[in-house]
């Protein structure tokens, strides 16, 4: 019974095939570095594959102007590449349409996608091409492609550690497991920098390049390695996925792969078979499991059996074991053989047992005749300790068992056996001349499995061995001795003895297998009906009521839910009815562990805290008082896990969900007020145009004016400027954050837009001393040197505005690595402390009511210009060695780029 198939595992694998059957087949060229040969051994195969009749076009190939690559694409069709507008030019894309409505029309066609972590330009349907082919294959359309080891999201920061360059474009491990097939394109170190130096990897002076930065051998074995073990993972991952599929039962263990697997027990000597197995796997380098196995009689006494293994099993996860897992099974034997088959572990780690009856088989025993493809390693007792001692410490109850007042007593199950026992013999009694002796035999046997049923195995051994001393003793002649007349009859009473232990044994495993199931589908159910109520929960405190409803119903015990705000601080959530201590909270919150009762830290509360892990984040602790101050067992930790989590994930779902919703409001307001500005500054521009201009007729007609009227006239004119320079502000913020704004990029050197700053901030710093300072090494920078400009004035008009007449400006400017930092000071009274970052919002002023004009739109203004050019700018005050401010700092950080050589030009001219 136990070998039958899963029918839900069946059905599932058959929904599997079904969708693989109507999606298409990704296969991954995968190399350690560029210029191993992916490009080159995928058109080797799509020409192989052409040659076969099968339909293969190129949607986009790579051949960086190699002759070879090039020839092998002659023969085969291409799909025209789609032209897009990227900054000043035009760059040639992938076409995903064409590609669809090429797979349309050739239903087992294949499409050849090069680079499959290449990020497509801006305007395409998907950032990343790796999308493209997804879109592909979902269509039911064939993709082979090429891709690199440093391209894999898991590894992307291993290879930027060993070769010190980070590749930003990456390819999610799932899609890389999910293709169909992963050809390995190897080449030697030595081979590849033969092939560099060459001229076949790049040209001849980016291959220097190469070859003293990225192409460095170490590099290339490092890189050839993790290539070789990730395939090595993936090849691993799918034999154990062919066992699983090929098969309704376990295997024998391919010893393909060493793999270690510790049998956690329940006496003393399991923390040192752990310690063993950790050490020898960390000898070898091999990955290791431990498992317990939880028996129906260890289920019955969990409070005392549980915390040892708990412990042992947390000890194993802190020692690196891949998995940890208790299995509840009827038997242990067979539980780790078919866990061992399952994740093909080869060798078994197992503590070594004593007999205690001649018979009787150990642990290591039946493994070994269950499973005789499997090494055994018998780990040896502790010093000082047998099996004996072992069994009589286990015995003992922990601190953490249930006070025996609280344990029903044991004799009342015997006593019933034997009254039984008495009441069948008095039943059959006048019975015996009407009924045959076998007849009679079948009564006790009745009686045998009654009793397992109601008490249990060992009350139905002592109803065995009664039942066959008062058969033999009341109706064997001769009658009411044990003598036998008949020595057949001793046959009768070896077979009755048998009959009735088996079957008292199987009624009796079946009555706890049976309470077991019922027991996990009632918590299976309960834990439905939590998930279904905190579906529907939309604040905080339904799901704190949702959770304390399901402690109470399954632990009868207590619990409070505190959740963490967005600064990280615990707030308590009414309706708790479990003790909360804030010391132990903070800690299991800060460090992610459980803490408290039944834990290794801080012991001693009487509260039990589990961290509410969500996916993205810690969002609290759970807080549970169980009754009577007791310990929770494996299986009530693991449901305790498991509801934590549940409430975990409602708490980050109500999250976001406020998060969305406070995201769409201010949305909206952005785009009402935008578009209010934008009326306004429109509807505004024409009158201030026409008010300016008639200020500047004033001034100059003739005859001149009075001066006192000529003073007036200035003023109007000024406050018209202004009142223009605000609009202004008004129509180019609208226009930035709609992304009206195209940037005019073109390399432009920075001293010219300084000077062309200075000069048109020239009446707002006239009254201040500008001290400029920029190197003579300084790179072309890529800019719109318009905006550029207006970012340098709107800072040199807030300087001017905000610091004593007479003070000084400095500019400064400084090449790094990978950008040019421009650097504006004043001297000034600094920004306010707390607001620096606040300053660069909308509307946002030093000080709330200033004399000073202006609305707080030039900050806004410049970090979105600087920001659409690939920048950042941040603001600080400089502080002197008192400790005071003496000046505002601004920093503009511009990205470097490769500008352009000027291979006509004379340097000496």
């Amino acid at each position: 019974m136990q070998d039958r198939p899963d029918p839900d595992a069946l059905l599932q694998r058959i929904q599997l095939e079904q969708a693989q059957q109507q999606r298409g087949r990704l296969k991954v060229f995968f190399g350690a570095c560029a210029g191993v040969g992916k490009t080159f051994a995928m058109l080797s195969a799509a020409r192989a594959a052409q040659a076969q009749s099968l339909p293969v076009t190129i949607g986009v190939v790579e051949t960086h102007g190699r002759s070879d690559t090039e020839a092998l694409t002659a023969h085969l069709p291409r799909l025209p590449l789609r032209a897009l507008p990227y900054k000043d030019r035009t760059l040639p894309e992938f076409d995903l349409d064409a590609a669809l409505a090429w797979g349309a029309e050739h239903p087992e066609g294949l499409v050849l996608l090069d680079e499959l972590a290449h990020s497509n330009v801006a305007g395409s349907r998907h950032p990343k091409r790796w999308q493209d082919a997804e879109e592909l294959l979902a269509a039911g359309i064939d993709v082979w492609s090429t891709m690199n080891v440093q391209h894999l999201e898991s590894l992307n920061d291993i290879v930027s550690g060993i070769t010190g360059i980070r590749v930003w474009e990456t390819v999610p491990d799932q899609f890389f497991d999910a293709a169909d097939e992963v050809v390995v394109v190897d080449l030697p170190p030595d081979e590849l920098l033969a092939r560099l130096k060459a001229g076949k990897v790049y040209l001849p002076q980016q291959a220097e390049r190469a070859a003293a930065n990225f192409f460095r051998k170490g590099n290339l074995l490092a890189l050839r390695e993790l290539a070789l073990r990730r395939t090595a993972d993936r090849v691993d991952d799918e034999m154990r996925a062919y066992r699983r599929a090929s098969t309704t039962t376990a295997e024998a263990v391919w010893p393909n792969r060493e793999a270690l697997l510790a049998c956690v027990g329940t006496g003393d000597n399991a923390e040192k078979v752990v310690r063993s197995c950790a050490r020898l796997a960390a000898q070898l380098d091999l990955p290791w499991h431990a498992v317990h196995v939880e028996t129906p009689e260890q289920q019955a006494r969990s409070a005392t059996l549980h915390p040892p293994v708990e412990r042992t099993l947390k000890l194993a996860q802190q020692l690196g074991a891949t998995a940890c897992t208790v299995l509840p099974a009827a038997q242990a034997a067979p539980a780790l053989v078919r866990y061992a088959r399952e994740h093909n572990l080869v060798r078994v780690v197992l503590g070594r047992s004593t007999r205690r009856w001649p018979w009787q088989s150990t642990l290591a025993d039946q493994v070994g005749q269950l499973a005789s493809d499997l090494d055994l390693l018998q780990v040896g007792t502790l010093a000082g300790r047998t099996g004996s001692t072992t069994r009589t410490d286990r015995a003992k109850p922990t601190a953490s068992a249930t006070p025996a007042a609280t344990r029903p007593p044991f004799w009342p199950g015997y006593i019933a056996a034997a009254l039984a026992c008495c009441i069948a013999a008095v039943v059959a009694t006048p019975l015996a001349d009407v009924l045959e002796l076998t007849n009679i035999v079948m009564l006790f046997l009745l009686v045998v499995v009654g009793v397992a049923l109601r008490f249990g195995r060992g009350p139905a051994i002592m109803a065995a061995f009664l039942g066959v001393g008062f058969f033999d003793f009341f109706f064997v002649p001769p009658r009411f001795n044990f003598a036998v007349s008949d020595a057949q009859y001793i046959v009768t009473f070896a077979v009755m003895l048998v009959v009735a232990l088996v079957v008292g044994q199987l009624t009796a495993g079946l009555k706890v297998q049976a309470e077991a199931a019922t027991e996990r589908e009632h918590r299976v159910r309960s834990l439905y009906d939590m998930a279904r109520d905190l579906s529907a929960a939309l604040l905080p405190e339904q799901v704190a009521e949702i959770g304390a409803r399901f402690m109470t119903g399954e632990f009868s015990a207590g619990s409070t839910l505190v959740v963490a705000d967005d600064n990280n601080r615990l707030q308590i959530l009414p309706g708790g009815t479990a003790p909360v201590d804030l010391a132990v909270a903070q800690w299991a919150f800060e460090r992610g562990e459980p803490a408290g009762r039944g834990t290794d830290t801080l012991h001693s509360s009487p509260t039990l805290v589990l961290p509410l892990k969500a996916p993205m984040r810690i969002r609290g602790v759970l807080v549970v008082a169980m009754p009577q101050g007791q310990v929770p067992g494996v299986e009530q930790r693991r449901l305790l896990q498991t509801c934590a989590s549940l409430l975990a994930i409602s708490l980050e779902r109500i999250h976001y969900i406020d998060v969305a919703q406070k995201s769409t409001v201010q949305i909206e307001s952005e785009r009402l007020r935008n578009s209010l500005l934008s009326a306004i500054s429109h509807d505004l521009r024409t009158p201030l145009a026409s008010l300016v201009g008639l200020a500047e007729s004033l001034a100059m007609v003739q005859p001149p004016l009075p001066p006192q009227q000529q003073g007036l006239t200035e003023a109007i004119q000024q406050s018209a400027q202004r009142m223009s320079a605000l609009v202004n502000n008004l129509l180019d913020m609208a226009r930035l954050e709609a992304g009206a704004v195209q940037l005019n990029m073109a390399w432009q050197p920075l001293e010219e837009v300084v000077g062309s700053a200075l000069a048109a901030s020239a009446s707002a710093i006239a009254t201040h001393k500008v001290d400029v300072h920029l190197p003579d090494d300084l790179p072309l920078l890529q800019i719109d040197a318009v905006l550029m400009e207006r970012v340098l004035v709107n800072l040199l008009e807030n300087a001017a505005k905000y610091t004593p007449v007479g003070t000084a400006i400095h500019i400064r400017a400084q090449a790094q690595s990978d950008a040019v930092a421009l650097t504006l000071t004043d001297e000034g009274p600094g920004l306010p402390k707390g607001r620096e970052e606040l300053l660069f919002e909308k509307f946002e002023r030093g000080a709330r009511e200033s004399a000073t004009p202006g609305v707080g739109l030039g900050l806004a203004i410049c970090r979105a210009i600087v920001q659409a050019h690939g920048g950042s700018i941040r603001g600080d005050t400089i502080i002197n060695a008192r400790g005071q401010a003496t000046g505002a700092r601004f920093t503009l950080l511009l990205p470097r780029g490769t500008p352009p050589t000027d291979l006509g030009g004379d340097a000496s001219v």
